[in-house]
């Protein structure tokens, strides 16, 4: 008799066990697919901003490449001074 009585226990209780991770396992699914919505939403706004952030790294790179053209004019133009004072110099040196 109290081998049943443990045994109808235990089946009762392991029934409730289970009832109650059915319904955890069915909550969790919503929950996933909720967070899949959320990140697929996500992902959609990041690849919209994707052709920004290409046209901003395209604009930065020709202002640099317009800048380093300048750059390198400027510093030839004051290397062609230089050479040119270096030579007066010499040639003064030469004459003295």
């Amino acid at each position: 008799m109290q081998e049943q009585f443990l045994a109808m226990i235990m089946y009762i209780l392991g029934s409730i066990l289970i009832v109650c991770l059915i319904i955890l396992v069915l909550k969790l699914i919503t929950t996933v697919d909720k967070a899949n919505n959320i990140l697929d939403n996500i992902e959609g706004k990041v690849k919209s901003l994707d052709g920004l952030f290409e046209a901003i790294d395209k604009t930065s790179s020709k202002i640099s490449s317009i800048g380093d053209s300048i750059l390198y004019k400027v510093s030839s133009i004051f290397g062609r001074f230089g050479r040119k004072r270096k030579k007066i110099k010499e040639e003064d040196d030469i004459y003295e």
